[in-house]
């Protein structure tokens, strides 16, 4: 049975990062199995799964590591996964929230927090700025995919997050 991993790498953007780290993995024997890679600022950013049948392979991958930080600049991190279990795929719908408003601290942390508050589960969540091209002002969106509780109406939940938007002054949708 393999064993799974968590690589997180990061460096700044050029042409060829991700081929650099993604050569480590298959020259090891690695089978990247999930990745999400994105641009934050001039870094790009690398999340992958992926798994191994080789014994000491995360003992030889940190060395790569540290190899790829000094030849390359990308810093990169590997940690081990627990075997994975079944999950209970039952007793939740999905839906996505649509946040936009003026950029302030604490829209994601409250945001988060509401959710974690009510049971809900964050599957993916994307964010990014952009200037207002009425009057210049940043402006923050969001869009978190969700898990909701089964016993949890999606019109309480809406109703909800009307006070979290309200308190921050933000337009919360919710897609089911």
């Amino acid at each position: 049975m393999a064993n799974r991993y968590i690589m997180t790498a990061f460096g700044k953007d050029r042409s060829g990062i991700v081929a650099d780290v993604t050569r480590l993995l298959y020259e090891n024997e690695c089978n990247l199995e999930d990745t999400t890679m994105s641009m934050l600022a001039d870094e790009f950013t690398l999340s992958l799964l992926f798994s191994s049948q080789l014994p000491n392979i995360e003992e030889l991958l940190t060395k790569e590591c540290r190899r790829l930080e000094l030849d390359k600049s990308i810093s990169a991190f590997i940690r081990p996964l627990q075997p994975q279990q079944e999950k209970n795929q039952g007793g939740y719908k999905t839906c996505t929230l649509h946040i936009e408003g003026l950029d302030q601290a604490g829209i994601v942390y409250k945001t988060s927090q509401f959710l974690a508050d009510k049971r809900l589960s964050i599957i993916q969540l994307d964010s990014a700025t952009s200037s207002s091209p009425e009057s210049g002002a940043t402006i923050y969106n969001m869009a978190i995919n969700v898990q909701v509780p089964e016993d949890l109406p999606f019109d309480q939940l809406e109703e909800d997050l009307s006070i979290v938007a309200d308190e921050l002054n933000l337009d919360i949708t919710m897609e089911r």
